[in-house]
């Protein structure tokens, strides 16, 4: 057995040997036999949470030498319109002061009206939610139409005063909060449904002949006075009557000019209404389709012509060239204003003391007004050229304040 000896001995010893080296490590994958683990995905940075910027209070406090031409201007014709608008005024105490002050004033003249003025009020510049201070500043005219008490081939479209299928529900009656907001609808079944759109109603007015006040002798003209929300009409003895804005249905004004000028029927700078009534005369055939585009409708009663002109919101005549129509819910009616603007399609200054009488479908926002410029076609001429940017301040007696929260209606 020991023949093996030398051999066990070596056996042993390699044994020995393999027992004490160290275990083989693999060798490390090689970056090849690595499989590409996808890559992280980078977190975008979020923009940090800005809340919106709170809207600007509507009326701002302002001093007399911000209103540019303010010494300039003869307030004469704004005081004794104040004063007759002082009937409805003074029903509010803060204007009691004011009207009983107006009614003593002796020296009407310029600089002493101007000094009567800076003693009873104080400026307030408007401002619109975004904080610019310049707003539209349109024309609006009482047109004179040719028409009939009778219809006729040559007095073909009808003027309508307020239905009497037509409801409103004044808003204010159950939320206070919506005063200067209407429904207009009718009853259809056990339902109060939207009153007739300006293409709903054209077939009624066949039906409805029987009611016409007047008969007008051409569609655009009589759409337009719709627009204006007044008129005087010229019957074929010479007489004239007035129509004045009654009463309207509801439906939301849209402006027939925008209407062409979407279409490419019209550019912008020829959209006035001269430019409209020329689109008119050539397109005869579409005449209802552009009338149409405008769903709201108005409808009159008819008053003698008398005074300076038409009645406005406060059932008072407008005075040409110092009667403003504005938007009640942010600009008190009755209160005097100074405007800043520019004459129609110039660059020529037009500052002045104007008043606050009359408000209108298309006239929404703050810094917004329509500037009353009279009677008849020179008139027309000036308010259908008219689309010029302004600024506006609003005269309130000394003591106002105007209500918190940046949408209050001041009163």
């Amino acid at each position: 057995m020991f023949r093996y000896f030398p051999a066990l001995i070596v056996l042993l010893a390699l044994l020995t040997m393999a027992g004490c080296a160290p275990l083989a490590v693999p060798p490390a994958p090689t970056a090849a036999s690595c499989p590409a683990s996808a890559a992280c995905p980078v977190c975008p940075l979020c923009p940090p949470v800005v809340p919106p910027k709170p809207a600007e209070r509507p009326l701002q406090e302002a001093d007399w030498n911000e209103l540019p031409g303010w010494n300039d201007d003869d307030p004469g014709i704004v005081f004794g319109a104040l004063l007759a608008s002082c009937r409805s005024l003074e029903r509010q105490a803060q204007w009691q002061p004011v009207c009983t002050s107006a009614r003593s004033v002796e020296d009407k003249s310029a600089t002493a009206l101007r000094a009567w003025f800076e003693a009873q009020f104080r400026p307030w510049a408007l401002v619109n939610p975004d904080g610019s201070r310049t707003g539209l500043i349109t024309g609006y005219y009482e047109p004179i139409l040719k028409g009939s008490r009778q219809q006729s081939r040559g007095y073909a479209h009808p003027v309508f005063g307020p239905p009497e299928d037509m409801i409103v529900v004044e808003l204010a009656e159950l939320y206070p909060e919506l005063k200067h907001l209407r429904l207009r609808g009718r009853v259809e079944g056990r339902k109060l449904v939207p009153y007739y759109s300006r293409a709903e109603w054209t077939p009624q007015e066949s039906k409805r002949s029987p009611e016409a006040l007047l008969w007008i002798d051409d569609a655009i003209d009589l759409f337009f006075m719709q627009i204006q929300g007044s008129g005087q009409v010229q019957l074929a003895d010479g007489s004239r009557v007035r129509l004045n804005y009654a009463d309207q249905n509801g439906h939301p004004y849209r402006s027939i000019g925008r209407w062409l000028i979407e279409r490419g029927e019209l550019k912008a700078e020829q959209a006035s209404m001269q430019g409209i009534k020329a689109w008119a005369k050539a397109n005869p055939a579409r005449l209802a389709e552009l009338l149409n585009a405008n769903p709201s409708l108005v409808f009159f009663r008819e008053l003698p012509v008398e005074g300076s002109g038409p009645q406005g919101a406060m059932g008072l005549a407008l005075t040409p060239e110092r009667s403003l129509a504005i938007d009640p819910r942010h600009v008190p009616l009755g209160a005097p204003i100074w405007l800043a603007t520019t004459r129609p399609n110039s660059e020529q200054a037009l500052t002045r003391l104007m008043l606050g009488q009359d408000t209108g479908g298309a006239i929404r926002g703050v810094v917004r007004a329509d500037f009353y410029w009279g009677s008849g076609s020179d008139a027309g001429n000036q308010a259908g050229k008219m689309r010029q940017q302004g600024r506006m301040w609003v005269l309130m007696p000394r003591g106002y304040e105007p209500p918190t929260g940046a949408n209050s209606a001041p009163k």
